[in-house]
């Protein structure tokens, strides 16, 4: 597990359990992990949530507003202590946090993996077997949605990084055509 800041890993394991305590560990975590990107994606988001002069009670209101048909009561309920706290900018590495502490617990590694469009199960299932036999480790899939991957998928498990990407792809393919034409 990466080294992170003792209070970040304090409330992660506060969320855990919660979480397990409500038996919702797993749309916990996965809702609590997709919040998380979207307020480290998005500047306007995590403004609002960590501005001081904005009342709490407008931060409640915005992830409200946000989370109401996308997670569970538990889960706004989580992000709402957080914001309480005045967590919520360290909320993405506390999230982070909550994700490898559950997948430790279950004695896997998380790979994040960012793909154009949303995976299915059998594709999920298909991705984490391949990332198993190339780390040597079970695996467990969080898939972030992102645009700019364009096709194909970049898979991080710790500090290792798979890119299929078709933009990796033919990048490859300009360097050996570069290659190719220097001789």
């Amino acid at each position: 597990m990466a080294r992170r800041d003792r209070l970040v890993e304090e409330y992660a394991r506060a969320l855990l359990a919660v979480a397990e305590a409500e038996g919702e560990l797993a749309d916990v975590e996965e809702e609590l992990y997709r919040f998380g990107k979207a307020v480290e994606r998005e500047p306007g988001l995590r403004d609002a949530l960590t501005d001081p002069g904005l009342p709490t009670d407008r931060k409640r209101a915005v992830v409200e507003e946000l989370l109401s048909r996308k997670a569970s009561r538990h889960t706004r309920n989580l992000v709402a202590f957080l914001i309480e706290q005045g967590r919520a900018r360290d909320l993405p590495r506390i999230v982070e946090a909550l994700a490898e502490l559950a997948a430790e617990r279950r004695r896997r590694v998380v790979a994040e993996v960012r793909s154009a469009v949303p995976l299915d199960d059998e594709r999920r299932e298909r991705l984490a077997r391949a990332l198993s036999r190339a780390t040597g480790k079970d695996v467990e899939v969080r898939v972030l949605v992102d645009p700019s991957v364009i096709g194909g998928v970049v898979a991080r498990v710790g500090d290792q990084v798979f890119d299929g990407s078709i933009r990796n792809r033919l990048q490859q393919a300009r360097e050996r055509l570069a290659g190719v034409g220097r001789r």
